[in-house]
């Protein structure tokens, strides 16, 4: 039995929350976040609190039951307070430069990396080095987060790279030289 999905959630004010057959929404003053909740699980709306029961004791439910009373969750906090992400550059030369709505970055390649965020997504820079990701929807954020630091991973020696903030890097040595 999931204790997570056994928690009810508060919804703040400011919020509102709607559901239809299994299709929750939830708009706030960040968007509209709409998560679409399996046949297996089923949803209750009492005032200001939401609450999630299993309709079968199947091993399906039992998988689910977490699952779905965190993705409403995130949602609603997602529309009130939102989800962000910080990332740094590390290395001579790294930088990064808004152009726009598009993060443009100099990762030491012989290019320039750009990317441009989809809907709901916003990046900011500070210091040419810091890069904030923020948004409602967390699976979104997190997955721009992501995408921006694959495209240059901290490599082991120097720590040189894209890292999120707090990340630890785990240091090689580098050559010994011989006895």
């Amino acid at each position: 039995m999931s204790r997570i999905g056994k928690k009810p959630i508060e919804v703040p004010q400011g919020v509102e929350v709607k559901l239809e057959g299994q299709t929750f929404t939830a708009k706030g003053p960040l968007g509209t976040e709409v998560v679409e909740v399996r046949p297996e699980i089923a949803i209750k709306i009492e005032g200001n609190v939401i609450t999630l029961t299993k309709n079968s004791d199947s091993r399906e439910a039992d998988a689910l039951y977490g699952l779905s009373r965190t993705l409403v969750a995130n949602a609603v906090i997602g529309v009130k307070d939102g989800f962000e992400k910080k990332l740094e550059i590390n290395g001579v030369g790294y930088r990064a430069q808004m152009q726009g709505t598009t993060l443009n970055m100099a990762l030491g390649y012989s290019h320039p990396v750009d990317i441009v965020p989809p809907a709901g997504i916003t990046i900011s820079v500070e210091n040419n080095t810091n890069i904030t990701v923020k948004g409602s929807n967390k699976q979104t954020v997190g997955d721009i987060a992501a995408l921006i630091r694959s495209k240059r991973p901290p490599e082991v020696y120097k720590g040189k790279g894209v890292k999120y903030a707090g990340e630890y890097i785990r240091r090689k040595v580098g050559k010994a030289g011989k006895k």
